[in-house]
């Protein structure tokens, strides 16, 4: 199986394909993505989610923020699995969502742990990190708000934000208020679309 033109081991592709019938299971019954997504989840959420972990698949302990359906806090999970190494934080303040992402993480033996409560929170719990990902939460702003404690000053955290064509707009917006060094991930699965790699975070206001 390739996923993004990258090769899949046979047991990540037999995790991926329980948390996918897992997924599909839990989202008749509480809202986990936009019902619209439901029919192209391999692509439109599954494939996307993993480019994260493709990108920056040499970090150990990761936070996911907002982790909601488990894009991409689980799939980083499924394939940190592989390497028998790392650990995924996944902060959700729903309980029901918190539910449904626990159940992904047992079944699908996934290197990861469920936090219920509010991502202003989640540093005390959680500690320091290697790399932070979110996906449809916030604007770019307002997810280096969430992630500053993590961040500033830190040489060594890095945040991986997806986000769509308009991400230049959050992009300057964000600058009014934080320096920061950044790249920009060409989406493989959806075009005019990126994973912005923010790193070296100072703030400014």
């Amino acid at each position: 199986m390739e996923l993004n033109g990258l090769r899949v081991s046979r047991e990540t592709q037999e995790r991926l394909q329980h948390f996918a019938v897992l997924f599909q299971k839990w989202a008749k019954a509480i809202n986990l993505v936009a019902p619209s997504t439901l029919d192209d989840l391999w692509h439109r959420h599954i494939a996307d989610s993993s480019q994260v972990f493709q990108i920056n698949p040499q970090a150990m302990s990761w936070v996911d923020l907002g982790s909601g359906g488990g894009f991409p806090g689980v799939i980083t999970a499924i394939f940190l699995a592989e390497l028998r190494d790392g650990w995924v934080h996944l902060v959700e303040s729903n309980h029901k969502k918190a539910a449904f992402l626990r159940t992904a993480l047992r079944e699908t033996n996934a290197r990861g742990s469920v936090h219920i409560l509010r991502i202003e929170d989640a540093y005390a719990e959680v500690g320091e990190c290697d790399a932070i990902s979110a996906r449809a939460l916030a604007d770019l702003d307002g997810l280096i708000e969430y992630s500053a404690h993590w961040m500033l000053g830190k040489e060594n955290c890095r945040g991986f934000f997806h986000k769509g064509r308009d991400y230049l707009r959050e992009v300057n917006k964000a600058r009014g208020r934080w320096e920061f060094d950044l790249l920009e991930h060409k989406s493989a699965v959806e075009q005019e679309s990126v994973i912005l790699e923010v790193s070296n975070l100072r703030r400014l206001v």
